[in-house]
């Protein structure tokens, strides 16, 4: 609802011209207290008239000056102690002699017994309002010159009929209508009583006044009015105030004036009300309002629950408050509105759209307290005032929902202990700032919840929506990500920032028959939302936990429409595996990895990262580890599929190429291939290897966790090199097999390497031996290397001191650092070397 200059000064302009229109009409004014005493008027009326040429006269005097005088033209002493008097004409004067009114009628009968002066027929008046202080005691002007027009312009004329004065009482009343214009208007009433012993003024009914503001039309309308000329107070029932804008009421309004003239106080109760012709409206049951000398509000307070409602162009507007205060400025433009003891404000709008279904928003404001700072705006060449700042203080709750067409609502709402707010073109919200525990929460269509808080909050709004309603009913309506945030259900929001201690949490809605899934839960110094609120950038200390996953870094951007997150500078990530019951017959669950097959969390560090929503891959770059107790991968980019739970690493230059080191299975376990039981029948009791790890680096290198296998190529680095505690083999790629933690097999928390199978131009380095071949097999049970070559090209060791041999397979044995030779039709082995380096 707006307050225009012309409606607040129309309210003040046509209580005053009512109040001094009755005044002056009745003789209420100060100057005139006592005119009429009943000593005034002589005892027997004949006694004190002299006959002149042109009538009769009465005079009364006060000093050098005239009170009043009565004019005649035939005076008539009739029986019963009555006098008639014709052609009337009754002249009063200020104190000084100055500025004389006028009382003119046909016929006045005088009862002398009763004291009581009687009108018979119509009276007209000719009122004039006192003179300032400055000028009296001067010449009346000419009615041609300026002042004279002035002093006409302040003069009322009045008629009535039916007029009567108690001699006794001082009280003239009239029982008919009563009639008056001047140069502002014209009004009238009905019935009316003024008592000059005590300056009391009634309008009994029907009270009634036109004027004009400019050039619109003012009505205004009472029951019934009072004055008290003492007090300079006037007190109007059922009032009504119709304008071009619209309509005010009050039950009862009372108006305190200056001695100039001027409304100093205006108190209405029993209920006030404002319309306007735009669909506002402001209610209150007691309203007071204080004025300046130059009749513009200054200050104005309305108690006993405040009611604003406004309906304009889809849009309707409710609030209510126990309390109102507002503020004024020179000009009486309002300012300032103080509304405290519990602010709401609650609105619904529809959208119409170019295309598809219109959207429906609800919006509730709920604050302890409430400041609106208020401008001036032209609008099509008239003077209107709208908001410009509201500041809500004590706890501030903004809620709202949004539906469009039959879908499912979205509600939102958003919480500070102090929130400010801006507004711009046409009233239009377009920022919020929210201090002290800040909070935005969220509930999208499709279940989810989302939480954000922080110490403080700032939401900027669009400005022009337009196209963004053309774009949201186009139909290319996008998937949803994480939080289910549609393409066309963003909200009213542009951007919106969260400081200090920011905590967001977001819970997906439970799908039929699934288990919940556990709420994504950010922490960071600052979160930004950008984009309609699309993406979430977090910095200062940011970190994200979902579900298994722990994210941090430098800076975190999550798309919230797709729900992939962008981590940059000093990553690091943790994922910690989920449970499962194993073969065991107690049935006790065991803790599975999510990353390289082994128990507990799994970490990985990079430059940078990128989590993917829809394919799970979270791809790290740049200085990338990924680690699961004593497994590890090094490379410059590591991908991990947490769907499919596999990891590719892979590099570009040669000069940095994959690396990766994995546990070595058992050496103290018993292998079940024949050539580990031809070792404990010939060796009887043989050393245990020492515990272990295989080192790998090339070019690429995947890994499946369900399949529990790993291949690495060559690639760009040319080839594969694999090093344990005992040898070291290059090859075109080598392929691990494992044992995953947890098994019958590996009681240990980590997967560990069962079988290494290296193929492809294999080299194999064993102490100061060296065998070549197409194939080699490594048994990380046994501690066993077997090389194999092709039918044209079988496998060759290189001794350098008992030369060379080849045969169909070439096995050696890490435990006793033996070589066994099996050859078509036997096996032959060779002594026992004790390694002196190993080659890399």
């Amino acid at each position: 609802m707006r307050f225009t200059i012309e409606r607040i000064r129309t309210l003040v302009l046509v209580a005053a011209v009512l109040l001094l229109a009755a005044l002056v009409m009745f003789l209420a004014h100060a100057k005139w207290k006592n005119r009429f005493h009943r000593s005034d008027v002589p005892a027997r009326l004949p006694l004190n008239i002299t006959e002149e040429s042109n009538g009769y006269s009465y005079s009364h005097n006060l000093g050098a000056h005239s009170k009043f005088k009565i004019h005649a033209s035939r005076a008539v002493q009739l029986k019963n102690d009555r006098v008639e008097l014709h052609d009337v004409e009754i002249e009063i004067y200020g104190a000084e002699g100055t500025e004389a009114d006028k009382i003119a009628g046909n016929k006045f009968e005088y009862d002398e017994k009763s004291g009581i002066a009687s009108a018979q027929g119509a009276v007209e008046m000719l009122l004039t309002r006192p003179a300032e202080s400055g000028s009296q005691g001067k010449n009346v002007a000419h009615p041609r010159t300026a002042a004279g027009k002035a002093a006409e312009a302040s003069q009322i004329d009045v008629k009535t009929s039916g007029v009567k004065f108690d001699r006794n009482t001082g009280v003239v009343t009239t029982a008919q209508a009563v009639n008056f214009s001047m140069t502002q208007g014209s009004g009238s009433a009905v019935g009316a009583t003024y008592d000059s012993q005590r300056g009391n003024l009634t309008l009994a009914q029907s009270v009634e006044l036109t004027t004009r503001r400019g050039k619109d039309e003012v009505r205004i309308r009472a029951q019934h009015a009072e004055f008290d000329r003492d007090e300079q107070l006037s007190v109007l029932r059922a009032a009504t105030l119709q304008f071009r804008d619209g309509e005010a009421n009050a039950g009862q309004a009372s108006i305190q004036f200056r001695d100039d003239g001027s409304t100093e106080h205006m108190a209405a109760t029993g209920g006030f009300t404002l319309a306007t012709a735009d669909g506002g409206r402001l209610a209150a049951p007691t309203a007071t309002m204080d004025f300046d000398e130059q009749n513009q509000p200054r200050h104005a307070h309305l108690e006993g629950g405040v009611k604003m409602d406004s309906a304009q162009a889809g849009r309707t507007v409710q609030g209510a408050s126990p309390t109102a205060d507002l503020d004024f400025n020179a000009q009486g433009q309002l300012r300032h509105a103080h509304l405290e003891r519990g602010v709401t404000f609650e609105s619904q709008e529809t959208r119409r759209q170019t295309t598809g279904p219109s959207i429906k928003v609800k919006r509730s404001w709920r604050s302890p307290v409430a400041d609106v700072n208020f401008r001036s705006v032209e609008v099509a060449g008239k003077t209107e005032i709208e908001p410009e700042t509201i500041r809500g203080s004590g706890g501030v709750t903004l809620a709202s929902e949004s539906r469009q067409g039959n879908a499912a609502p979205a509600p939102a709402k958003m919480s500070a202990d102090l929130v400010t707010g801006t507004f711009g073109a046409s009233s239009a919200l377009h920022r919020l700032v929210g201090t002290g525990h800040a909070k935005m929460e969220q509930t999208t269509t499709t279940g989810a919840r989302q939480t954000a808080s922080g110490d403080r909050l700032i939401v900027e709004f669009v400005a022009d929506r337009g196209k963004e309603d053309r774009e949201q009913t186009t139909g290319n309506s996008q998937p949803e990500g994480r939080g289910g945030t549609q393409t066309g259900g963003a909200p009213d929001v542009q951007s919106a920032e969260i400081e200090g201690h920011v905590v967001i949490v977001e819970q997906q809605a439970p799908k039929p028959g699934a288990e919940p899934q556990p709420p994504l839960r950010a922490t960071a110094g600052k979160a930004a939302y950008e984009g309609a609120g699309e993406w979430l950038h977090l910095t200062i200390e940011p970190r994200i936990v979902d579900g298994g996953l722990d994210l941090a870094a430098e800076k975190l951007d999550v798309s919230r429409r797709s729900g992939d997150a962008f981590a940059h500078g000093d990553v690091k990530a943790t994922w910690i595996g989920g449970t499962e019951t194993n073969g065991a017959p107690n049935g006790s669950e065991t803790q599975h990895g999510t990353a390289l097959g082994g128990n507990g969390p799994a970490h990985a560090v990079a430059d940078e990262a990128q989590l993917n929503e829809s394919t799970g891959e979270a791809t790290f770059r740049g200085h990338a580890r990924l680690w699961q107790q004593a497994n590890s991968i090094d490379a410059p980019e590591i991908v991990l599929n947490q769907h499919i739970e596999t990891i590719t690493a892979r590099t570009t230059d040669a000069r940095n190429p994959v690396r990766a080191v994995l546990q070595n299975a058992s050496a103290q376990r018993t292998g079940s291939g024949t050539a580990g039981r031809h070792r404990q029948a010939a060796a009887g009791a043989t050393r245990p290897a020492a515990s272990s790890v295989i080192r790998i680096r090339g070019g690429d290198l995947w890994y499946s966790d369900p399949e529990h296998r790993a291949i690495m190529h060559g690639g760009v680095a040319g080839e594969v090199v694999a090093e344990t505690a005992n040898a070291a083999s290059r090859s075109d790629t080598v392929e691990l097999q494992m044992i995953p933690a947890g098994s019958p097999d590996n009681g240990t928390g980590q997967a560990q390497v069962d079988r290494m199978i290296a193929a492809g131009h294999v080299v194999l380095t064993f102490g100061e031996r060296r065998g070549t071949g197409a194939r080699l097999v490594y048994s990380g049970v046994t501690g066993d290397y077997v090389l194999t070559g092709t039918d044209t090209a079988p496998p060759r060791l290189t001794d350098p001191d008992r030369g060379s041999v080849t045969g169909k397979t070439l096995i050696f044995h890490s435990r006793d650092d033996s070589v066994s030779i099996e050859g078509g039709s036997g096996e032959t082995r060779t002594g026992t070397i004790a390694p002196k380096a190993h080659g890399k």
